[in-house]
């Protein structure tokens, strides 16, 4: 594929930056599109990503609406039939500013600014449009051959809730025609999934305008959330863990001397008690090193593994909120382990084969990244030198493929990320482990070693399902509601055919009710295909247990799952295979 630099020079692109680039010139088409619509409009950023591009645009007292895109859409397809070449051209800072001036571009002419004086300034051109931008771009607008915009949604300028609400028109384009018609099965595949959708139909969870961001649990949303806990606790009483709780609020001084105050004071909750600062803790971390420093510690005990199912805040800007993938409160399946130098490879391998035991459970492949020491962190070189080389080193000896993902350590230490994939390719960052020499150097923490001297332990922060609120949305998306037996919050469900059967019926569901199986009885007076399509497509119920004439002659049941199949057994062999789906989670 050519494609043409700021420079002026054309060259073949690289196979893996192909995306980007008809990605990044799609987004240019967009807004030219805009322009010719909207003369008033002036534009921010427009780049693209992973998953298509976007352009976030100032429309002054225009509106938008899903309506409107086909509109902008059929636009842009006139300027690809157009053919249209495109051009770039480079300005010093002084020549850019008017010309961003010139066109009524206060958000181009904002942006200028915030960039180095003595650098020039790369525009490319197509038809009447320009845009600054460092490229490269697609040649001729035609060879832009598939494209869709997906929806709209708000941005602030520069993500700063301060700054004006701009409108983001999002998008996204491929090679192929082919391939964006996947992509868009796949888009309606993922909206047949939303948790959002099937979390209401469940009556999983809810949202209400008194709590942005901050999720209500319906009684069968806590069926499947304690379940999860259940296996969690089982899981890591297992592998030597020891559970902990640490209060909520903690003095703002505990956050300073962490390093959170400085480094993510902006998404923290603060309080005021006894006229002094306290803060709703954003993170586990702090509460499980007060639990270390409590009593003396000899180099025979570690490593300490402590766990916490501890409920955090974080102040997330309400643009992003979205279901239970981005709240403000939710449950962190946190895990510290204090040890030794020589334990960091052991631990390591113990963490990642109990987080692989995790995803293996739900079916989930996964995939590993390295992330490296950002430019906001703590510490010397040297300790995150040996950090990172830990991580390597452990990933190394496991024989596990990874990414590196420079720069995207926390502040406090290098990490490792597990990313799962689910049953329709989508990708969700989870798991992770933390390796941290800050910390316990921070809170002045130390054990008693052979040589009755005493060094700093060596910190791992870990989580599994990483939010257990996100996971179970993941989950949900997954699963598209069919939960597995033992997490689904109905397990069976009595339908009644015929009222002649109706104590037999009551007589197999006080059976299942007194083996602790999760069951209702339907006999209300409904056809039975309705009562079946409840179970089965609102509910999602895994077993169906039908029961008319025929079935009280023969003291059998009829046992219909959420697939349509339908098998005939005896109560009790019923009860024999559910129990079993149950206790060993399958």
């Amino acid at each position: 594929m050519k494609v043409i630099y700021n420079d002026g020079k054309t060259g073949e692109c690289p196979k893996e930056e192909e995306l980007h680039v008809i990605r990044h010139t799609a987004a240019h088409v967009l807004a030219q599109a805009v322009k010719r619509l909207y003369p008033h409009a002036s534009f921010a950023y427009g780049p693209a990503t992973e998953k298509g591009f976007y352009y976030d645009v100032d429309l002054g007292d225009t509106k938008l609406s899903d309506a409107d895109l086909p509109v902008i859409e059929k636009e842009m397809q006139e300027i690809v039939k157009a053919n249209l070449p495109v051009k770039p051209f480079i300005l010093n800072r002084a020549d850019a500013l008017k010309l961003m001036e010139e066109r009524n571009e206060p958000y181009k002419t904002e942006h200028i600014a915030d960039l180095d004086e003595n650098e020039p300034l790369s525009f490319y051109e197509q038809g009447e449009y320009i845009d600054m931008c460092v490229g490269p771009h697609l040649t001729y607008t035609k060879t832009l051959k598939a494209f869709k915009l997906t929806g709209l949604s708000g941005a602030y300028w520069k993500n700063d809730s301060k700054n004006k609400m701009l409108t983001r028109i999002n998008g996204t384009a491929f090679a192929t025609s082919k391939e964006l018609e996947d992509y868009l099965k796949l888009l309606e595949e993922a909206e047949r999934r939303d948790h959002r959708k099937i979390g209401k139909d469940m009556k999983l969870f809810m949202f209400e305008d008194v709590g942005p961001g901050f999720p209500f649990f319906l009684p069968n949303g806590m069926i499947v959330k304690n379940s999860l806990i259940e296996y969690w606790r089982e899981l890591h009483v297992a592998n030597g863990y020891q559970e902990i709780s640490s209060p909520l609020i903690m003095n703002r001084h505990l956050w300073e001397t962490s390093g959170h105050w400085d480094h993510y004071q902006a998404n923290m909750y603060t309080t005021t008690i006894d006229d002094e600062e306290f803060c709703v803790k954003p993170m586990n971390c702090p509460g499980a090193l007060m639990v270390y420093a409590n009593e003396p510690h000899s180099y025979r005990e570690l490593p300490i593994r402590l766990a916490e199912l501890g409920i955090v805040h974080r102040h997330e800007m309400k643009g992003t909120l979205h279901g239970l993938f981005r709240v403000r409160s939710f449950t962190q399946d946190d895990a510290h382990i204090f040890m030794r130098k020589d334990q960091i490879a052991d631990e390591i391998s113990s963490v990642v084969g109990l987080i692989d035991q995790v995803y293996s459970k739900f079916g989930f492949e996964y995939f590993l990244e390295l992330s490296t020491r950002p430019e906001d962190s703590m510490g010397s070189d040297e300790d995150w030198e040996a950090a990172t080389n830990g991580l390597a080193d452990a990933l190394t000896k496991l024989n596990l493929p990874y990414t590196i993902n420079e720069g995207d350590g926390a502040f406090y230490g290098p990490k490792i990320d597990f990313h799962l994939r689910d049953c329709i390719g989508r990708t969700w960052q989870c798991g992770t482990i933390q390796l941290d020499f800050q910390m316990p150097n921070n809170f002045d923490l130390s054990y008693v070693d052979e040589n009755d001297e005493r060094p700093r332990p060596i910190m791992i922060h870990r989580v599994c399902f990483g939010s257990i609120e996100r996971f179970i949305g993941i989950l949900t998306e997954h699963f598209a509601g069919k939960f597995p037996v033992w997490l689904a919050p109905m397990q069976a469900k009595v339908l009644l055919v015929s009222r002649k059967s109706e104590e037999y019926a009551s007589e197999v569901y006080q059976m299942l009710k007194d083996a602790k199986i999760r069951c209702e009885l339907d006999n209300r007076n409904e056809k039975i295909g309705y009562m079946i399509r409840q179970a089965q497509y609102t509910e999602r119920v895994p077993y169906m247990i039908i029961i008319g004439e025929k079935e009280l002659e023969t003291k059998t049941i009829s046992i219909r799952t959420r697939d349509s199949n339908t098998v005939s057994m005896t109560p009790e062999e019923f009860l024999t295979k559910i129990s079993a789906e149950i206790k060993n989670r399958d």
